[in-house]
């Protein structure tokens, strides 16, 4: 690999930027410097005058290829080029435990899917649907394989719903081995029987999804796995918080010095529930769980991310076509496939409609979409962060590239975009994946399977409030 100096930019971290060159050798960050510290090097020299000098964005909320009833969501091969020139280098996905799967099975699965075909580095969560007493004693062989963080969905019943005894035996069995439980917090009962309520009155249309799971729903269902994780006392991460109630309650149990965090995505910041009223069939682009909620629900969130509630931003990118796979529900809004896009984006879209509008710093961009996550998902220093020893994921952002997020224009497979004509300020020019030169002038460069799966570590940022156990790990 040729050795390479980003000189002349201005290297942010999640507490403060400074002017400042970058050396990279062998994949790594081997030194950061002075301006023109490392001008005698030979190197190939790229000039960052005037771009912000940004980790890789980590997404830890992703879902490729992801089963959904008869279909699947986007491919890596395409939406991993999409998130590369976006700016994200690494992504955490959901390997589904399929129901009489094994743990192992599943990450196999998912390896061979990512294996050449993925842009961008990968780590992993196991969602377990299917809990007995070989999959309990199977989590510390997961941690082993470096899937440390396991997904739990209460929602989605007959599909993926856990009750909440495997909910509790989770959490339980992952803190012995130094794991962190996500939880997709919404009361799976109720909503099925206000979605067969609904549909059995004809009120079918996409608008009637939110109307099924209302924030009480979510907030109910936080609050009772916040109990759960305090019993075992265990930490426990909230997955795409949506609005103010169910982040009242991480708040809440923050306060009592429990170890909950929590998570929002971009969607739930720059989109309501007025789009799932769009005419005609329009609004079911807009259907994923939770639902959009009401506009006022936004400056609750931007309110819990600056006051520390919630820790990180997560795309919770589970892309399909609108033609071909939301139609699916067009008589019936409980069969349109939950899920859109927003990884190609997502750092246009924050720092445009963030940090433009004062909402948060570029530091804190930084905070909530690389480091934050990064320690939470057991891959800092890694990842997430530039600094010595750590993968050279880097990117070039220049603020005032503009354009229009058009769905024609996107690298993303789907056949619309969350965001269509959003003008946004800020752009991704180069990125850098361990070094390698991935994204030149904002056009992908790189090939399918420079992508590597990276080991998550137990013992990750949410352990950092509970007390010594036993082994003497924080």
């Amino acid at each position: 690999m040729t050795t390479k100096v980003i000189k002349n930019g201005i290297i942010v971290t999640p507490v403060h930027q400074y002017k400042g060159d970058i050396l990279i050798e062998d994949e790594i960050v081997k030194a950061i410097g002075k301006k023109g510290e490392f001008a005698a090097v030979k190197a190939e020299f790229i000039d960052a005058d005037g771009l912000y000098v940004i980790p890789g964005a980590v997404d830890e909320h992703t879902h490729m290829s992801m089963p959904s009833p008869d279909t699947y969501s986007m491919p890596w091969e395409t939406e991993t080029i999409a998130a590369a020139v976006g700016g994200t280098t690494t992504i955490v996905d959901f390997a589904i435990q399929e129901k009489g799967k094994t743990l192992t099975e599943a990450i196999d699965t998912w390896k061979k899917n990512a294996n050449n075909n993925t842009a961008i580095d990968y780590s992993l969560h196991i969602a377990i649907t299917d809990l007995n007493e070989d999959i309990i004693a199977e989590i510390p062989s997961a941690v082993e394989q470096g899937v440390t963080t396991f997904k739990l969905f209460m929602a989605y019943k007959d599909d993926k719903m856990v009750d909440d005894a495997t909910l509790y035996r989770v959490l339980k069995q992952s803190k012995e081995v130094g794991g962190l439980v996500m939880v997709h917090a919404e009361n799976g009962d109720v909503i099925s029987i206000l979605q067969d309520e609904y549909v059995k009155s004809g009120k079918t249309e996409p608008f009637y999804h939110a109307i099924t799971r209302p924030i009480e729903i979510e907030a109910e269902a936080t609050r009772r796995a916040i109990a759960l994780a305090n019993i075992t006392d265990a930490p426990i991460f909230i997955v795409h918080v949506s609005g103010e109630e169910p982040a009242e309650e991480i708040r809440k149990a923050r306060m009592n010095g429990q170890a909950v965090f929590g998570e929002t995505c971009p969607h739930y910041l720059f989109l309501d529930d007025s789009y799932l009223q769009l005419p005609g069939f329009e609004g079911a682009k807009y259907v994923c769980s939770p639902p959009l909620r009401e506009k006022t629900h936004q400056q609750k969130l931007w309110n819990a991310i600056a006051d520390g509630t919630l820790q990180t931003i997560g795309t919770d990118h589970c892309s399909f076509n609108y033609k071909e796979q939301k139609h699916r529900g067009i008589d019936d809004f409980s069969k349109i496939p939950n899920g859109g896009n927003g990884i190609e984006n997502w750092l246009q879209m924050l720092y445009s409609y963030g940090v433009k509008k004062e909402n948060m710093t570029i530091e804190k961009l930084v905070e909530l979409t690389a480091t934050n996550p990064a320690k939470f998902m057991g891959l800092f220093p890694k990842k997430g962060t530039i600094s010595v020893g750590s993968d050279a994921d880097i990117v070039l952002f220049d603020p005032n590239k503009k354009h229009t997020i058009k769905a024609e224009t996107q690298l993303q497979g789907s056949d619309y975009n969350f965001y269509e004509g959003f003008t946004i300020e800020g752009s991704a020019q180069h990125v850098f994946l361990r070094g390698e030169h991935i994204v030149k002038d904002d056009k992908y460069i790189g090939h399918l399977g420079q992508g590597q799966f990276i080991e998550s570590k137990p013992y990750g940022a949410a352990y950092d409030s509970i007390r010594t156990n036993d082994k003497g790990v924080v």
